[in-house]
């Protein structure tokens, strides 16, 4: 560091003044500077004569290893650019797929220092008329999506607490319905299920799914026709699924590890994702709060009523009268 010359004489005397005066108060009063900067500015003179006066290096002798590697922002960018996320998607797929954690102060610093633009949110044609159950299993709702050719996934997520239950098969039917019916939604909820919310679409509206829903006490509600909206909630975590976990995964893998990797996509979400709708909470925090309010198996069934139906035997469907 190099001090201007005025600076350097202004020490000089200082201490030359002291040195002949040998009065500290005097001195500190003639000069306007305090005791303490009198006796360092001393002191170093008398170590290192003028050498002295000159302001020495204030960076610490250890300094702090940097938070964020290049490595580690080289990752957030490409990130960035390949699946456009923001703070918040970006500390998602970083713990998720690198187990790194970083706050999102610190994730928007990084995109902040190599000028990276803020994502700009989608327009809205209309503000969404957001609502919530508040019982856990009151109502599910449940859907399935194409995630190649001969490979769908069935979806449920729960009204109350946004907790899912995903399952991979070969075809939508109501038989493979039927059995994510019996076989996850009943084993992987930690709830009693009392309504199932759905489109109508033939996988839903069959026999067998419905054959399924009546035996286990499950009441049905299906949504009038073209109206996806009113299973928004299931949609939008579809579209979280495509755009944070399958656009991940390699899709000629075998089923078989497919099924591995969404069961551990299945349980990072409950457990580990927070959601903006859940004030940055997770489901399993959500349903923590709200478990005291969750009936008994046995009080779901004696509030179940028969739906009034006929069979479509022509069809092999259920027809609702």
């Amino acid at each position: 560091m190099i001090d201007p010359e005025p600076v350097l004489k202004a020490r000089l005397c200082w201490v030359q003044m002291y040195q002949q005066t040998q009065n500290q108060a005097q001195t500190c009063r003639r000069c306007g500077i305090s005791k303490k900067t009198l006796r360092k500015w001393w002191t170093r003179y008398q170590e290192q004569g003028e050498a002295g006066l000159r302001s020495q290096s204030r960076r610490p002798h250890k300094l702090r290893p940097r938070k964020v590697t290049p490595e580690q922002e080289a990752l957030i960018l490409e990130l960035r650019r390949t699946r456009r996320l923001g703070p918040q998607g970006l500390q998602r797929e970083l713990l998720r797929l690198h187990q790194l954690r970083f706050s999102t102060r610190t994730i928007w610093k990084v995109l902040h220092a190599h000028g990276v633009s803020v994502l700009r949110p989608a327009s809205r044609k209309r503000a969404p008329k957001r609502y919530t159950r508040p019982v856990p299993g009151d109502r599910v709702q449940i859907d399935t999506c194409k995630v190649s050719k001969g490979l769908y996934q069935f979806t449920a997520v729960d009204d109350c607490t946004r907790m899912r239950v995903l399952a991979l098969y070969k075809g939508r039917t109501a038989p493979n319905a039927a059995h994510f019916v019996r076989e996850h939604l009943l084993k992987e909820f930690p709830f009693p299920i009392q309504r199932i919310q759905s489109d109508r679409g033939g996988e839903f509206i069959g026999r067998e799914f419905q054959d399924a829903l009546r035996e286990e006490c499950i009441k049905f509600r299906p949504n009038r026709p073209r109206a996806p909206h009113l299973n928004g909630k299931v949609e939008r975590s579809q579209r979280t699924d495509r755009m944070e976990f399958w656009a991940t995964v390699d899709l000629k893998t075998p089923q078989e590890q497919l099924e591995q990797q969404l069961a551990l996509w299945q349980s990072f979400y409950n457990s580990e994702r927070t959601h903006s709708s859940l004030n940055s909470k997770t489901p399993n925090q959500r349903f923590q709060e709200v478990k005291e309010l969750v009936p008994s198996h046995q009080q779901v069934k004696e509030a179940y009523t028969p739906p009034k139906w006929y069979a479509n035997n022509s069809w092999g469907v259920w027809v609702f009268t």
